[in-house]
């Protein structure tokens, strides 16, 4: 799967949605540090650099009422088979490929 987005794009769009959810629910930076438990410092590195671990990450999540939809994001899917050839179908087809050594 090729993505267009780049982890550093990303992280810069997560902290300014993350501002920007904060902000609708009328929180100043010092009141969701409290809230999470995350300090004020760290909040506001992540709202300007993008940079967290994912625990304090998911400490403002809770408070900002986003944690389940970063768990259903990250849930695997159940495939479904529905005959016999669903399930020998990508054994056949598949090759095993090796990463080369260097």
């Amino acid at each position: 799967m090729i993505s267009i987005i780049t982890p550093s794009k990303a992280q810069r769009i997560i902290s300014e949605n993350v501002r920007e959810r904060r902000l609708q629910l009328d929180l100043t930076q010092m009141g969701l540090a409290e809230r999470s438990g995350v300090p004020l410092p760290t909040l506001r590195k992540f709202e300007q650099q993008g940079m967290i671990s994912l625990e304090s990450f998911l400490k403002l999540l809770m408070v900002l009422g986003n944690l389940e939809d970063i768990v259903k994001v990250t849930e695997v899917k159940k495939v479904h088979f529905n005959s016999i050839d669903d399930v020998l179908a990508p054994n056949l087809s598949s090759n095993r490929k090796r990463g080369r050594r260097t």
